[in-house]
């Protein structure tokens, strides 16, 4: 089935139109700085392409195991594996309408026998809606769990209201969703492009509820001293929006529990379109620290292909 994936761009000239005016009160209480940086983030946003990409579910793999406390679900993984498009599980799709976050899509396996699987909430960016980060739903849940992508209730809410957003979503998708009874509520991952990365660290500051999270190219003014969860950060070598010499890395360097940072060549969309190391670390970061499968390790400390860079603390 064939599945719309343009970035949210038809409605940029109309939101940006307003952006001055919106952002005014930010400005005078952030500084000229934080001023600049969203002028940028908006006019990089306004200028951006579209895409689309066919969502193929893959064949289901033989040895799968149940996963009600987390653990081994499917074969052994291999490099070669986790590199490719897809993971070894046959997956679909339905829609989501929950409370307190907008409209969204529901990713999980076929097999019936997985038992209750880990669920992340996967959010997008400033001035964006989900399309900009789809592909992450069926590449992660291909690999054993529920992944739902999610438009927030507006494209200009900054990471606070995102993380809220995201926390409502993972407790109606463990609890009334028409996946509910397929999910862990003891195991919540929260991911997030931007802001919506931004966001996606705010609720694994926030909430005990999320064991893992995962940043990409994530923009926020909070800093994270003390934070414990595992959080792998992603960022883009060129980025100009969140660079990652005052965001990701001053993120990674703050974090005090297992961390890991991949920095990819591009500016800040750089995270919007499949990339096969990012899905690796993505989804290894995912089975490590949400399923506690110990099998994953080994990925979760390799180094990155150049001209990406890696860094972590390992061993875990």
């Amino acid at each position: 089935m064939e599945h719309d994936r343009s970035i949210g761009c038809r409605r940029a000239p109309v939101i940006l139109g307003g952006f001055h005016e919106m952002m005014r009160p930010t400005i005078r209480r952030f500084g000229p700085t934080t001023g600049a940086v969203l002028a940028v983030l908006a006019l990089g946003l306004a200028s951006c392409t579209t895409r689309s990409a066919a969502v193929q579910p893959t064949q289901q793999a033989a040895g799968v195991a149940a996963a009600d406390a987390g653990g081994p679900i499917g074969p052994n993984p291999t490099e070669q594996a986790l590199l490719a498009a897809r993971g070894p599980l046959a997956i679909t799709q339905v829609a989501a309408n929950g409370a307190g976050f907008a409209s969204g899509t529901i990713y999980y396996p076929t097999d019936q026998s997985l038992g209750r699987m880990a669920a992340i909430v996967v959010v997008p960016g400033f001035i964006s809606n989900k399309s900009s980060i789809e592909w992450y739903g069926p590449r992660v849940a291909s690999w054993g769990f529920v992944v739902m992508t999610i438009n927030t209730n507006s494209p200009i809410d900054f990471p606070a209201s995102r993380a809220t957003q995201q926390l409502n979503a993972l407790k109606w998708l463990t609890s009334a969703s028409p996946v509910a009874n397929r999910t862990d509520p003891t195991r919540l991952g929260a991911m997030g492009w931007s802001m919506g990365g931004g966001g996606s660290l705010d609720a694994a500051k926030q909430s005990p509820d999320v064991k893992a999270a995962i940043g990409l190219a994530p923009w926020e003014i909070n800093s994270y001293g003390g934070v414990s969860t595992p959080i792998l950060v992603v960022s883009c070598a060129g980025d100009t929006v969140a660079p990652p010499a005052s965001m990701g890395s001053a993120f990674y360097n703050q974090l005090k529990g297992e961390k890991a940072q991949l920095t990819v060549p591009g500016q800040h969309f750089c995270v919007t379109t499949p990339n096969n190391q990012i899905g690796k670390y993505a989804v290894a970061w995912m089975k490590r620290f949400l399923d506690n499968d110990t099998r994953f390790s080994q990925f979760v400390c390799s180094p990155a292909s150049s001209p990406a860079t890696y860094r972590n603390t390992c061993p875990v």
